[in-house]
């Protein structure tokens, strides 16, 4: 199924029309999915030098890459695909669910100022809820999977560890069912989707779905939050 926006939907229109004029002061319990909480990861990435790369699905990516983008230490997050072949990297052909590809955003970041783990706390915690087969919030299907794109040996040890370490503790009510896999490509969506939160913080579906999750990396990683997003409006983003 493709994204469904709010203004589709009587009911939903009227009740967040109000909201959308004030968005950017939503609070987290207005999100259409809940932060959670959690520890940090117990194994991490360890020495790495330069610009690192993180490849992550987890629901539609406006609002992964807005989270993102507000991250200390990224230095740059791009929305696209990831999972199928180039040839079906297209948002009308993704949005079908027949391709292969899953919504996702490549996060470059540097490592001395945040680690692959903490990415992947904040993804656990504020990004998305990862107890969630093929769908988040009110959008379903297996390009809404949740996901990660491992670039290297140690990332996906660290991840396949977080996950054992997070379903051990008991953090959330159902098993985590994020898929951890190699990144084979990441294809960069059409220009119109990137920096898309801060381009639309009124337009409902952001103010309902994704704003929220901003306040909640605010709230909860304050000491990782970004006033300034991070944005790759001077970035050539191609298909």
């Amino acid at each position: 199924m493709t994204r469904r926006p709010l203004s589709r939907f009587p009911i939903y229109a009227a009740a967040i029309g109000l909201l959308a004029i004030s968005a950017i002061n939503l609070t987290p319990s207005l999100a259409a999915e809940e932060a959670v909480t959690i520890p940090p990861p117990a194994v991490d990435v360890q020495n790495a030098s330069g610009i690192q790369t993180a490849v992550l699905a987890g629901g539609c990516f406006w609002g992964v890459q807005g989270v993102f983008q507000h991250t200390k230490g990224v230095v740059n997050a791009v929305s696209g695909y990831s999972g199928g072949i180039k040839a079906n990297a297209d948002y009308h052909l993704v949005s079908t669910g027949t391709t292969g590809h899953a919504e996702s955003v490549e996060i470059k970041y540097d490592p001395k100022k945040i680690s692959y783990g903490k990415i992947l706390q904040i993804f656990f915690s504020v990004v998305h809820d990862p107890t969630q087969l093929n769908r988040q919030g009110p959008d379903t299907g297996t390009q809404y999977r949740s996901a990660i794109f491992t670039t290297s040996d140690e990332q996906k040890k660290v991840a396949d560890a977080y996950i054992a370490q997070l379903n051990s503790a008991g953090v959330y009510k159902k098993p985590i069912v994020t898929k951890v896999g190699p990144l084979q490509a990441f294809f960069a969506a059409e220009g119109y989707h990137q920096d898309y939160l801060t381009l639309h913080p009124s337009q409902p579906y952001i103010a309902y779905n994704d704003i929220p999750k901003v306040e909640n990396l605010k709230k909860l990683f304050a000491e990782d939050y970004s006033e300034k997003p991070a944005l790759v409006s001077d970035i050539k983003v191609t298909n």
